[in-house]
């Protein structure tokens, strides 16, 4: 267990899956947590689980006004913040040729993937300044922002993206000691993508064929991830990508059926996952 005695962690969309699985991580090494959910269920679940001491906001941060709330939440519970997990982004379930995407799709896409991203970290920078040096900034981008990934091509770009914002944003932190690192996900398994439901039973085990360490990830996975890059175990790495991957990426990993369609496993899923 890493140690975040007296830390102060920012972590977006902690209702669940990955965000929820950090601030648990966080919150058992010590970290006094401040998380955002928009699900009101999984926020109050959350509150209820964390206990005492860490703050829960019900508020979603594509919204402005959230996080102006969030900076203040952070203002009350001391001097400044030591790391921000920019954990929210999703595909939304746009999955289609770029061709046929509409303006609307792609400004929601915009929204939760990149612009959001913006102003939580440029809100928070401030913040993360008091504690420095030996703050930071952690976010989730995706396997998709390093590879090619089909009828996804915004969504791809949006993760790509992040990959130069967290290089560069390094370059200007760096010198006032505010390290920026990212983690990369493949699949793993969420209430987002939950692949149990996706595959067909007679294929509940086939990523023991698809993916070279067997398995999909788990939320735990990644949230291990993040924590290392927040410690002070990584205090010489920033502009850095964590491939959390199963060893996917090294693979390649998308096949095309005989059908002509594209899917991330070599199987037919019953349904979500067919590109």
């Amino acid at each position: 267990m890493l140690d975040f005695t007296g830390k102060a962690v920012l972590v977006t969309g902690g209702g669940e899956g990955i965000g929820r699985a950090a601030c648990c991580l966080f919150a058992g090494g010590g970290a006094s947590v401040i998380a955002i959910e928009r699900d009101a269920a999984r926020a109050d679940a959350l509150r209820q689980s964390l206990g005492d001491g860490h703050v829960v906001l019900h508020g979603d941060v594509t919204v402005a006004g959230d996080i102006a709330r969030l900076a203040d939440a952070v203002d009350g519970r001391g001097d400044g913040l030591d790391v921000l997990v920019n954990n929210v982004g999703d595909f939304l379930g746009h999955v289609k040729p770029f061709e046929r995407i509409s303006d609307e799709e792609i400004d929601q896409l915009y929204a939760v993937n990149m612009l959001q991203i913006f102003r939580m970290t440029r809100a928070m920078i401030p913040r993360l300044r008091r504690r420095a040096p030996g703050s930071s900034i952690v976010s989730v981008s995706s396997i998709e922002g390093f590879r090619g990934i089909p009828n996804n091509s915004v969504y791809s770009a949006f993760k790509t993206g992040l990959v130069g914002f967290t290089k560069s944003l390094a370059l200007e932190l760096g010198p006032e000691g505010i390290r920026v690192n990212l983690v990369a996900p493949e699949t793993t398994e969420t209430a987002q993508v939950p692949m149990s439901q996706y595959l067909k039973p007679e294929h509940a085990d086939g990523a023991r064929e698809w993916i070279p360490l067997g398995r999909f990830g788990t939320p735990d996975d990644i949230a291990n991830g993040i924590a290392f890059l927040a410690s002070p175990m990584a205090s010489w790495m920033t502009g850095a990508s964590l491939n959390i991957d199963g060893g996917a990426l090294a693979a390649g990993g998308w096949y095309r059926t005989l059908e002509g369609r594209w899917t991330n496993v070599p199987v037919i899923p019953t349904h979500g996952m067919i590109f």
